[in-house]
């Protein structure tokens, strides 16, 4: 569930740096809304977290409000989701420079942006819709990651997920996405080009199936010292 996918290369080639990407788990029905659909993942998505981190490792998720606000983590408060599982309220993106925390995002047609400076080693993972995209969630995070670990934009390797795209949805806010890390100043931007809703057998598409349906999980972390 969290083998190597080529387009997360630029993130993986880094020293200390690990991404993963858990897609649709094919032999689970999952035509249920939100909560109970990431109730039903949960065993599958501690499993792969456990895979790709180890089974101590410690690991945080965004509540995902589809707003703009970017949580340092540690430091941040957390509450319980509905799924019984800690999540950091409000937020719809994590950052930190800390080894050994697993930052956590579920999508479903919005964008999936890791980030990680070459320089610094901070990291950070974004949930980027349509609105989040309106809000430039990704120039809020790069503020974010400047303001608490020194980081610069041009030093900052971004990679952006599987997503919805045109024809599929009206708005491309994947182009939007693209745009926007130009503009802050980003030389390092790799966009997947998938299309969530294109392939059911790989995505969920909260478009395509009608809001009943499962999540994929992005996965990020700085990795401990040997």
């Amino acid at each position: 569930m969290t083998e190597a996918f080529p387009f997360l290369d630029p993130l993986n080639a880094l020293p200390g740096i690990r991404a993963g990407w858990i897609e649709r788990i094919t032999d689970l029905p999952l035509a249920l809304d939100r909560d109970e659909a990431l109730q039903a993942l949960q065993p599958y998505h501690t499993a792969a977290i456990h895979h790709f981190a180890g089974a101590s490792a410690t690991w945080v998720r965004a509540e995902q409000v589809h707003g703009t606000m970017v949580a340092r983590i540690p430091g941040a408060v957390t509450s319980l989701a509905p799924d019984g599982l800690p999540v950091v309220p409000l937020a719809d993106g994590l950052i930190t420079c800390e080894s050994g925390i697993v930052l956590a995002i579920y999508v479903a047609d919005c964008g999936p942006i890791w980030l990680a400076d070459q320089k610094t080693g901070a990291i950070g993972l974004v949930h980027s819709g349509r609105k989040g995209t309106e809000g430039n969630i990704l120039a809020s995070a790069l503020r974010q990651m400047e303001i608490h670990f020194g980081t610069a934009a041009c030093d900052v390797i971004v990679v952006l997920g599987p997503c919805i795209r045109p024809p599929d949805y009206e708005v491309d806010f994947a182009a939007q996405i693209a745009q926007q890390a130009i503009e802050a100043g980003v030389s390092n931007f790799t966009d997947c080009g998938q299309n969530t809703a294109t392939n059911l057998q790989r995505h969920y598409s909260y478009r395509r199936e009608m809001g009943k349906t499962g999540r994929m999980m992005a996965l990020l972390m700085k990795t401990l010292p040997e």
